[in-house]
């Protein structure tokens, strides 16, 4: 694992549409794995701005987003369908059909789950996977756990991660659906690359254990350690464990 340390959240986020910019101006035919969050916000923006610019072209590519609430349609505004017409879909020319986010109002969530993962499969698979971390060392919606599912799956939510969304729906944790579906570790780790952006302090210590513990369901962020070519952009607070 490649780590790149940053000053502060903005240089997180200049290194990150860096990279997807390089891979973009490469490689024009991207597949991307998308996260929502509070992170990427700043990097979704830089793109953006990039774009507005004449540098930076999204009309042959395609995006795969890591996860969708269970139970909420696209118009929702917590939906991850609609973070993304927000933050970047809507302020980029991606071609209408290729912002791929999964179906949160599926009459089946479990087929919606295997349609979603043969998908990617057909697309030729993920280029660069984008993902954040969440604080309990979830990624994606991939939960702490005995065991982990390695496909596109549906998942019940654990209360820290319905807190940490509670602002996409007016503050109320209860507001927030209890399930979602979620790329799996599997599907996460045949991308051919990663990128995991990391902020602040209160996920100093998961970052360290993700560093430096042993892979275990336990942290999902762990299963990392596997993958032959990720690279952790952080902020030094987000480092000061690994010090």
């Amino acid at each position: 694992m490649i780590i790149s340390l940053c000053d502060d959240p903005q240089d997180v986020a200049d290194l990150a549409a860096q990279r997807v910019a390089d891979l973009l101006h490469d490689s024009p035919r991207a597949v991307l794995g998308l996260p929502t969050g509070r992170t990427p916000i700043l990097m979704y923006d830089l793109l953006a701005e990039q774009h507005a610019e004449g540098t930076l072209d999204f009309s042959q590519v395609s995006t795969y987003n890591l996860d969708e609430f269970v139970g909420i349609g696209e118009d929702h505004p917590g939906s991850y369908r609609a973070y993304m017409r927000r933050y970047l879909f809507d302020r980029v020319n991606l071609t209408s059909g290729e912002g791929h986010v999964l179906d949160g109002l599926a009459a089946d969530p479990d087929a919606e789950c295997a349609r979603f993962e043969e998908a990617i499969d057909a697309a030729g698979g993920i280029d660069l996977m984008i993902l954040g971390l969440g604080a309990n060392g979830h990624i994606g919606f991939n939960e702490p756990a005995d065991s982990l599912q390695a496909r596109t799956h549906r998942v019940r939510l654990l209360e820290p991660s319905r807190q940490a969304n509670a602002g996409f729906f007016g503050g109320d944790p209860a507001q927030v659906p209890a399930e979602a579906m979620t790329m799996g570790m599997g599907t996460i780790l045949k991308a051919r690359r990663i990128l995991l952006l990391v902020t602040g302090a209160e996920k100093a210590s998961t970052v360290g254990a993700m560093i430096n513990g042993p892979v275990t369901p336990q942290l999902p962020a762990s299963f990392l350690q596997l993958h032959r070519h990720v690279e952790l952009i952080c902020d030094t607070e987000a480092a000061s464990a690994l010090r």
